[in-house]
């Protein structure tokens, strides 16, 4: 029996790794999404507010499987169409990470979009108005605010997007929900293991609330101590 936990401790490291990398997909097309949102160009705010729809209105699992099992399909007919003999198979890690970015990319747009709207606009004239061009500006006084603004709300899409890597377990990958499938159909005891794995995904999610909290905490110390 201990080397079946030992199993879904080595594949709670996986799970990690799916996280961390779903969570900077989605943190880079959040950040391009809201400022597509916000640019004031039509076709831009059209594509960014198209995106946000679509991953609002489908479910997390179907998206999965479309991007594993369409995604194969669409490679391998295109590689016909150019006479290709050869096959692609996509793999379950990249198609896990692309899949759950994706899907939180489209939550983190709105937080961030939510958080930039949150900073009054003087500010950034200002800036401009001391002889900052628009990226510098963004990067001394938009970004640190916005950090603030925007924890809570990515607070909440990084505890969600921990708990739905257990999708991937669908499509093959061997991280500690999989394992633990696995393990249970070969004992039969699925209680157990499960339970194990609860455990686990509770503790990441535990450990994160708090680091995240402590960060929202040195982010706001400044405007409580102004408040008094």
């Amino acid at each position: 029996m201990s080397a079946y936990y030992l199993a879904i401790l080595q594949g709670a490291v996986m799970t990690v790794g799916v996280s961390l990398a779903a969570l900077l997909v989605a943190v880079l097309l959040g950040l391009a999404g809201a400022a597509a949102k916000l640019s004031g160009r039509p076709v831009l705010k059209a594509l960014a507010t198209g995106y946000t729809t679509l991953v609002r209105g489908v479910p997390e699992l179907v998206l999965m499987l479309l991007v594993f099992y369409g995604g194969t399909i669409g490679l391998n007919h295109l590689l016909e169409l150019a006479g290709s003999e050869a096959t692609v198979d996509i793999n379950p890690f990249l198609a896990g990470v692309l899949t759950i970015g994706f899907i939180y990319g489209a939550y983190m747009t709105e937080t961030f979009r939510g958080a930039i709207l949150a900073i009054p606009k003087g500010q950034a004239e200002a800036a401009w108005a001391f002889g900052m061009g628009r990226a510098q500006a963004f990067a001394r006084i938009t970004a640190p605010q916005m950090v603030r603004y925007a924890l809570p709300g990515f607070t909440n899409n990084w505890l969600v997007l921990i708990k739905a890597t257990a999708l991937v377990s669908l499509i093959g990958l061997q991280e500690m929900t999989y394992l633990a499938k696995q393990a249970s159909a070969a004992t039969r005891s699925p209680f157990a293991f499960f339970l194990f794995t609860a455990g686990l995904f509770l503790l990441y999610t535990s450990v994160s609330l708090y680091l995240l909290r402590r960060l929202n905490a040195r982010y706001s110390l400044g405007v409580r101590r102004g408040q008094a």
